[in-house]
């Protein structure tokens, strides 16, 4: 009797203990159910999202294989049936940089506003305070009104040439125009600022202006402290006609000036060599152009350097070209000779 206590106490220490494992066991098993919900879940974002791709990469695919093909300019050119036509566009091009670098279009004539071809365009250098020496030339060996044009049916153009003012449509301009209107014997440079230090730009516009408008022989630059003798000049210009890559005047070297504030100054004095000593160029009184020559500049005239003065300018230009140097004593005008069509005014 004294045993029993003992073996009912025995019992109910095992079921308290078999209960606290199951209530153990239950979090376990639901920590393990999501565990597993989230697995799932996963794995199904992962399957889902290789499904997408992979309708993508398929979408893509079809839409790649039907976009418009893209035909290079040969395969154009096959198509077409004219693959020699490639060829001569090569020819062609070549063709044309040839002709650029002569300074002019093969087997093509420039245009003249005239429709007439002409002996010659002069172009007298002018300014805005030069309204009295344009008047005495007028009075002197330059035409005027009727007397002008029958010269133009000669084939002698002549014309003063100026640029714009830097405060453009101010009264420079405007008397310039009025001046213009009532003489009609001015070119006007509309993209040149007329001034002291741009007169090497000048002469590229210059040729350039006067190519454009009228088809002629030759192009010719005098300055306005020159007199002319038309007739000679003209009769000067007639001996030579039909001679291409002609450069006309009084040709001249010197030393170049390297002292800075000195009158005849070269900024860039160092590209004359150890010498210091210019090429030889006509002088900037007067200077003559064959046709060819005048194109050469309106066509390259973006890229020809000019320097600080325009004889020497346009001298550096027929360096590199296939240029006549023609030295005729009867354009220097400051010499003392008798047979000279011009003098220093």
């Amino acid at each position: 009797m004294e045993s029993l206590p003992t073996t009912v106490s025995a019992k109910s220490d095992r079921r308290g203990r078999s209960s606290k494992s199951q209530n153990t066991s239950k979090p376990s098993l639901i920590l393990a159910f999501f565990s597993c919900l989230a697995w799932l879940y996963v794995a199904g974002r992962l399957w889902q999202d290789a499904q997408y791709r992979a309708a993508l990469n398929t979408v893509l695919k079809k839409n790649y294989d039907q976009r418009p093909k893209v035909l290079t300019v040969e395969d154009k050119l096959v198509v077409l049936g004219c693959k020699d036509l490639e060829r001569r566009i090569v020819e062609t091009e070549m063709e044309l940089a040839q002709a650029k670098s002569q300074g002019y279009l093969k087997n093509q004539k420039s245009v003249s506003s005239s429709g007439k071809k002409m002996l010659a365009v002069i172009g007298v250098y002018t300014g805005f305070g030069s309204h009295l020496k344009r008047n005495k030339f007028r009075g002197s060996w330059m035409p005027r009104d009727d007397a002008l044009k029958k010269l133009e049916e000669r084939g002698v153009v002549i014309r003063f040439v100026i640029g714009r003012s830097a405060n453009r449509g101010d009264s420079l301009d405007r008397k310039i125009d009025e001046e213009n209107r009532a003489t009609k014997d001015f070119l006007i440079l509309e993209n040149h600022e007329e001034a002291q230090e741009e007169l090497p730009k000048k002469v590229k516009f210059f040729y350039s202006a006067a190519v454009q408008n009228w088809d002629a022989e030759y192009y010719v630059k005098v300055d306005d402290n020159v007199d002319l003798d038309l007739e000679g000049m003209i009769g000067l210009l007639e001996s030579r006609r039909g001679q291409d890559g002609a450069y006309i005047g009084c040709m001249k070297s010197g030393d170049v000036i390297t002292e800075e504030g000195s009158q005849w100054y070269e900024p860039e004095w160092w590209k004359f060599g150890d010498d210091k000593s210019y090429f030889r160029h006509a002088t900037g009184s007067l200077v003559i152009l064959s046709k060819n020559l005048a194109q050469y500049v309106n066509i390259n005239s973006g890229l020809l350097k000019t320097y600080a003065f325009d004889d020497t300018t346009i001298g550096s230009w027929m360096i590199g070209v296939q240029a006549t140097y023609i030295d005729d004593n009867r354009l220097c005008c400051s010499s003392t000779r008798q047979e000279k069509v011009c003098s220093m005014a």
